[in-house]
């Protein structure tokens, strides 16, 4: 609790929250989760970089 204790008192003090980073964050396990057949580092960045940029 305590090492947690800033980023808690964060939301009720600024309205910040991280729902933004996990938001991005399940959109990229999806895309994922389809290219599953992709071999190719190098292409799945490219294909991340044109859907999310």
């Amino acid at each position: 609790m305590k090492y947690h204790l800033e980023t808690i008192l964060n939301f009720f003090i600024k309205r910040h929250t991280n729902a933004n980073a996990e938001s991005f964050n399940s959109k990229i396990k999806l895309f994922r989760a389809n290219q599953r057949g992709v071999v190719g580092i190098k292409f799945f960045l490219f294909r991340m970089e044109k859907l999310f940029a």
